[in-house]
Parts: C-alpha cells; structure tokens; sequence
C-alpha cells in the first residue's frame, strides 16, 4: 500500500542550536517542506535581527540541496514593543510570535509575566499586521494542578483574549484536552486553529508510568488521559481545517533525559510521518491525512501550499534504539519499535 501526499510542513518545531541544530535538523529536512521554528534558545530570539541571524544558522546545516525552509518567530517578553513587530514582518522571515507563559516549559523563564497589563499594546500592533500568536496554552499558577493548566488558561486567558481582540490569529500550540478541542471548535473559523503533536495523539498519561518512569516520554504540555486522546484523534481526524502538524519535536541528549531532574520534550521528527499515517489509519481517515499534514497549516497561514510530494509506503520498519552523534546520544520516540509506514525515498 501507498501514499502520495503533498509534502507536509511542521508548524511547531524545536531545532535548539549549536551541536544539536546540526544534528536533528536534518531528520525535519527529509520530510518537510517549511516548519515554524519555536525561538526558546538561550538567550531567546526576541529580535528580528536575532531571528535573521538563527535563520542564517538553521541554513547553513541543512543538507546538499534541501529546500526545507525555516520559517522564523519571536519569543514574546513583558518588554516586547509594537515596532519590534512591524519590524518582524517587515523582514519576510518572522511569520509569527510565540508566547511563553513564563515558567511554563523549556527555556521559557523570560516568557510573559501579565499578558493584558504589559502586552497589550503588542497584541494589537500584531492584530494589525496580521502576524500570528502561537500559545503555549498552560497557567503556571503551583496552585493549579498540572493536568487542569490547560483548561485553566483556556477559561482565565485564551477564551478572554479572543473576546477582547477577535481579529488577531491565534494559534493553540500542542493541544492535549478535550476543553481545548470545545474551544477551537467553537472559535470563527480562519482566526483560531491548534496544532497536534503526535504524542498527544497516540500515548496517554499511563505512557509516562508504564513499566517504571519513562522519562522520553515526558514532555510539556504532560500527557493527559485516555479520554482526552480520543477527543483529540477524533478532531484531527474529522477533516475539520481548523487543526494541522506541528510535531513540537524537542530533542534533548540522553542524559538530559535519564537524570534526576529529566528536562521535557519528545524528540519525534524521525518517527512523526509515520505516526501521523498510523493514528488517521486505525481512525479509517487516511483520506483526511493529507488536508493535516499539508493544507490546513499553509492555509491559516496564509502562504502557498508546497507543490513537491513524498511517498509513504507501508512496509514495518524498527526505530532505532538511539541515535549517535560525535557529542552524544538522543532517544527517537518509540524507540526500538516497529511501525508499519515510512517514508520511500
């Protein structure tokens, strides 16, 4: 059995920098077309001028003759300005701004601190320059449970800020709840979308405990229940537009992952396709593949569909048990197991 499908973009994907760019960009390179490149380095991409410069960076270990294009964002801080944004899209290369609740996940300690009081005015010079904000959708209140920050934000954040400005793009990254596929499907259609990861898709909360803690699948936004998958597989797969790719493929090498404070995020850009196929394949919506993988991300977006394929051909294939790289090692999702779709090359 095969695929054709357009080739597809990611939307939400870590590539790090130094060492580990040069070694895990490549595995998104192979499969992608364009992908929305998420600007928690340290320091974080909070300029235009800096986002240009990682672009430079991201290009420059892509391999002989990939047209994979990065597509650039800015990490939105407390001190952010309106010309900052006027400046990211006037540079052609920024296509969104990214907001980190501060404390929220990786590297996010500079994120937002008060969204309304200090952001405002950056929100609305978005809004008018039609440049996107992509959530990291969690409260970072110690007093909210881990597994209810998401529909925590959504009922004291998002769900307030779609009111007050309707007009700006919103794009809710990695969702994991059912509250957040109710809220995206209750939104105008062309202003709020979400991106699904394929973690979120296919494990559930018990896949962090199973077998003795595993820590590769730890990740942030945490794996929830069983009862929020299916909710999520039933959105992704109901051919609604309002959901695309985004992998939030997050490498980390192995020791980072297997210590006694393990660092969160799931390194899946070799796994990722694959998965896709398998989730709308036990859902019969392989017909419906092709519109998450490569339309509805461009569309909301507003850029051009890619005109290139790739090829998905099922045959059973082992992931390997870890990926070696001259400075160390990183742990693939699904590590040493059989999936039966991959891509041909």
């Amino acid at each position: 059995m095969e695929l054709t499908l357009t080739r597809p973009d990611d939307w939400h994907l870590h590539l790090r920098d130094g060492n580990l760019l040069a070694a895990v960009a490549p595995f998104s390179a192979r499969h992608f077309g364009r992908a929305i490149v998420m600007p928690n380095l340290r320091p974080p991409v909070t300029t235009t001028a800096a986002a240009i410069a990682y672009r430079e960076s991201i290009l420059k270990v892509m391999p002989s003759g990939s047209q994979f294009d990065p597509l650039m964002t800015l990490y939105l801080t407390d001190t952010t300005s309106p010309n900052e944004i006027k400046l990211a899209r006037e540079s052609g290369v920024v296509y969104a701004v990214k907001l980190y609740p501060a404390g929220a996940t990786t590297n996010s300690q500079d994120g937002v601190t008060d969204l309304f009081g200090k952001c405002l005015p950056v929100l609305q010079e978005m809004a008018e320059q039609n440049m996107p904000l992509l959530v990291h959708g969690e409260v970072t209140d110690p007093a909210v449970d881990i597994f209810d920050r998401e529909k925590v934000f959504i009922e004291t954040v998002l769900g307030p800020l779609v009111q007050k400005l309707p007009q700006l793009k919103v794009v809710m990254e990695h969702i994991t709840t059912a509250d957040a596929v109710k809220f995206i499907d209750s939104c105008s259609e062309g202003t709020v979308a979400a991106t699904v990861t394929p973690q979120h898709l296919i494990l559930n909360r018990n896949s962090l405990f199973q077998g003795g803690l595993q820590p590769h699948n730890y990740c942030l936004p945490v794996l929830k229940r069983e009862i929020h998958r299916q909710a999520i597989v039933s959105a992704v797969t109901s051919g609604s537009n309002k959901y695309f790719l985004g992998t939030d493929s997050a490498p980390h090498e192995k020791w980072k992952k297997e210590c006694s404070c393990g660092c969160a995020g799931i390194f899946n850009a070799p796994v990722a396709i694959s998965l896709y196929a398998k989730i709308f394949e036990e859902a019969n919506a392989l017909d419906k593949l092709e519109a998450f993988t490569s339309f509805n991300g461009p569309d909301f977006y507003g850029l051009p569909r890619n005109t290139s394929k790739i090829k998905l051909i099922k045959e059973p294939w082992k992931v390997p048990e870890c990926i070696s790289f001259p400075f160390g090692e990183i742990v693939p999702m699904f590590a040493g197991q059989m999936l039966d779709w991959q891509t041909s090359s």
